[in-house]
């Protein structure tokens, strides 16, 4: 979900009566009828005087809007969906001559971050500069516009109030909520970090592929059996590793999901999601996300999320163009494809259930659009039958265990048993 404002207008100066500048005008009013009626010259001038006053005080705001100056800083610019960023605003008085009274500032918000903060700055002399500051702390990840500013100012009696608005918006980048992960030893493969890698040379350490000697290189490199057969020195190349290849497929359909906000389906999905590939990524695997639209680019760990914040639910129907992409990857079968899915239909099932290679993982959203409360466990046996390892959460904070279950050794024989959070 994508927090959004509307752009603001050109600029430009509103002036109104304050409840003060209308009670004075009214009896200004009153005072100058009660005089006519009655031929008393004192109430007459008392009511010329009254109804002046608004006008005569409007006169010392003329220009004072146009010498307030501002700036907007967003510490930091880019935070994860349920941490705070601190909004600074500083406003200034540009003229080195005439002060301006009674100041008052109101930024501008979208309705996801809550309302609009308003301070009071009071009395800013010439060439002075105050500084305010609030904290933001958005639920969901979006793109939010922060602002424009209103800038507001009172004249010294309290008659008139001049607003404009000022500055264009900022904008904060919020990015899933990503949760830990631990490393699958079973499902790469490997046994962690530890694990030796496979290596591309074709070639073991009893046959190495041998490069001439160069300044600098270490003498425990030398590979002497070459060395003799060359008639020059000859070392070892540097042993060259394959980088797993992982593949995501991410559901963003909103017809397979159900809820707003951090409680919805979707936002589970995608926090899944983003979690899995962060954690694929900063563990070496070159990785493809896919959504049911296409591919979501993948060169790093925070290019991810950033593409995964302002990710929008989709109107596609069928899950099937996601699962044909996943299905027919170039470079050879991935090691391990990790499915986050919303609600689907037998046919989507069918498919998804016919994807061969590596090992496969299929996180269900227990919360989504399901056609009937047993609909998750049916389409979860379905695929364990098939090979995957299913994985049924009801919130981001449920993956992180049945993540690590699901690395556990597969069963000599049999279909798996799909893995659910606590209800």
């Amino acid at each position: 979900m994508t927090g959004q404002s509307t752009p603001p207008e050109p600029s430009r100066t509103r002036r109104t009566l304050t409840v003060r500048g209308g009670l004075v005008l009214f009896f200004g009013v009153l005072a100058l009828v009660a005089g006519l009626v009655t031929r008393q010259r004192e109430a007459v001038g008392l009511g010329v005087l009254l109804i002046a006053v608004p006008s005569v005080a409007s006169l010392v705001l003329v220009g004072a809007a146009a010498r307030i100056v501002n700036g907007r800083t967003l510490v930091p610019n880019r935070v994860p969906a349920g941490h705070d960023a601190r909004v600074l605003v500083r406003i200034g008085n540009a003229s080195s001559v005439w002060p301006v009274t009674s100041v008052f500032v109101q930024d501008g918000l979208p309705v996801p971050l809550g309302t609009h903060p308003r301070f009071t700055i009071g009395y800013l002399g010439a060439r002075a500069v105050r500084d305010v500051s609030y904290l933001v702390r958005p639920a969901v990840r979006g793109s939010y516009a922060i602002g424009p500013l209103t800038v507001g100012m009172t004249d010294p009696l309290g008659c008139v109030r001049v607003t404009r608005v000022v500055g264009s918006p900022s904008h904060l980048l919020v990015t899933p909520s990503t949760v830990p992960l631990s490393p699958l030893g079973a499902v790469d493969g490997s046994q962690g970090e530890e694990s030796p890698r496979r290596s591309v040379t074709g070639v073991g350490e009893q046959d190495p592929v041998p490069r001439e000697y160069r300044y600098g290189d270490e003498l425990r490199r030398v590979h002497w059996r070459s060395t003799a057969k060359h008639g020059e020195l000859m070392v070892r190349r540097d042993e060259q590793h394959r980088r797993e290849h992982s593949a995501v497929l991410l559901d963003t359909r909103l017809r397979a999901h159900l809820g707003e906000g951090p409680a919805g389906s979707l936002e589970t999905a995608v926090s899944a999601a983003a979690s899995v590939a962060v954690h694929l990524i900063d563990n070496g695997h070159e990785l493809r996300l896919y959504t049911e639209r296409g591919r979501v680019p993948t060169a790093s760990s925070s290019g991810v999320l950033d593409s995964l914040a302002v990710t929008a639910p989709s109107d596609v129907p069928g899950l099937l163009g996601g699962v044909d992409m996943l299905g027919a990857q170039r470079g050879g079968s991935p090691s391990l494809v990790v499915a986050v899915l919303g609600a689907m239909d037998p046919e989507e099932v069918a498919a998804l259930s016919a994807i061969r290679g590596g090992t496969r993982l299929a996180v269900l959203c227990a919360r989504a659009a399901w056609s009937s409360a047993d609909a998750p466990n049916g389409a979860g046996e379905l695929l364990a039958s098939a090979g995957w390892r299913v994985l049924t959460v009801s919130t981001p904070g449920e993956l992180p265990p049945l993540w690590r279950r699901a690395g556990a050794p597969a069963p000599a024989a049999g279909p798996t048993t799909p893995l659910e959070g606590p209800r």
